[in-house]
């Protein structure tokens, strides 16, 4: 079987790695000129590690990655402990994106993974599907697999009219940084803020410390990046509890300021047809309020690697894996929204434990 794998990101490559393992011809084609990862910090869950563990690399992750719990404060510095959950469903790596990346690139293997090659279009037929790149040459392949992020290609023929939005007034601001001098940062301190803010900081296995400010509901931006993420810190620290995050924002330089408007792919009526399915951001880019989106997108890259294994046929293989995770994802998006809607501290982090609790236990 030959697998094309659109999108070099942290879902297309875990998925070339297990497709490889369970013997399956695949490479993977990247628009960029290089395997780089858009971002800083990017948290893996229990369940994406039960991933990895199988697929092998799951101790050189772990290497690479610090333990850290999300667990939540309010903006006077309270700490909140939703009653009724264990300690395992707050924990989980954070682990630097290019190190990631870079690791699941070796594993995959440089002879497979195509640079600067970008999907334009695909013709199914009975046998197979006929992709065409942005530079005119096509690749006949049995199966391609779209895993290039919130603005697929692939998803924008698959499923016409399905265009990431902007999931309005929710922004992100975010950077890895080395601590200035006279903050210490020893621990975890996330904080649900007012006016909608969320954020704070996490240090990293090297020493460094991945700082984030998300806000839903923002009123039109102004300044700059660094200006705007500093505006939002003071929503984080009504009482002088802890001025660690202004003085990580003022260090950081201002081109390693990362923001972004936050974008969603609408829920989909299909993931796949005869000879095209969709894995990660593809499919579901979810808002980063829940921290769980590639943890779940490398959850898809195993379940079809199974499927083509013990399914007779990539029809029916393709058709078991969308039957999977549309309810799947149904439940995702709604134990999300209700997230977002929290209208206390308390209740942003019932609500996220839940989740997280679902998402590791289901």
């Amino acid at each position: 079987m030959r697998v094309l794998v659109a999108g070099g990101g942290i879902v297309g490559l875990t998925t070339a790695i297990a497709l490889h393992k369970a013997g399956i011809d695949a490479v993977v084609c990247e628009q960029a000129p290089e395997i780089r990862a858009a971002g800083a910090g990017l948290g893996i869950w229990a369940n994406a590690m039960a991933v990895f563990d199988e697929l092998g690399i799951g101790d050189q992750i772990r290497a690479i990655a610090k333990p850290t719990e999300m667990y939540f404060r309010d903006p006077t510095g309270k700490f909140i402990d939703p009653p009724g959950f264990s300690k395992e469903d707050h924990r989980y790596l954070l682990a630097q994106r290019p190190e990631l990346s870079a690791l699941l690139a070796r594993t995959v293997g440089r002879d497979n993974i195509r640079l600067g090659c970008r999907v334009a279009d695909y013709v199914e037929s009975d046998a197979g599907a006929t992709v065409r790149f942005e530079d005119g040459s096509t690749a006949d392949v049995d199966l391609l697999v779209g895993a290039d992020g919130a603005y697929s290609v692939v998803r924008s023929r698959l499923v016409p009219g399905s265009d990431a939005i902007a999931h309005e007034g929710h922004h992100a601001w975010r950077s890895v940084v080395t601590p200035p001098e006279g903050v210490t940062v020893d621990q975890s301190v996330i904080v649900l803020g007012e006016r909608r803010t969320r954020g704070g900081y996490v240090p990293t296995v090297d020493g460094t410390v991945y700082w984030l400010i998300n806000q839903f509901g923002s009123p039109a931006l102004e300044g700059t990046p660094k200006e705007q993420a500093r505006e939002r810190a003071e929503f984080l620290d009504t009482t002088g509890w802890n001025r660690a995050l202004p003085a990580l924002i003022e260090s950081t330089p201002d081109d390693r300021i990362l923001y972004n408007q936050i974008m969603l792919v609408p829920p989909l009526s299909r993931w796949v047809s005869d000879r095209v399915a969709l894995v990660g951001d593809a499919a579901h880019a979810l808002s980063p309020h829940i921290t769980a989106g590639a943890s779940l997108g490398v959850e898809d890259a195993l379940l079809l690697t199974r499927l083509l294994v013990s399914t007779e046929g990539v029809p029916a293989a393709l058709a078991a894996y969308e039957r999977d995770r549309l309810p799947h994802y149904a439940k995702v998006n709604e134990l999300s929204k209700r997230v977002e809607d929290s209208t206390t501290p308390e209740e942003f982090a019932t609500n996220y434990v839940a989740f997280s609790h679902w998402m590791l236990t289901r």
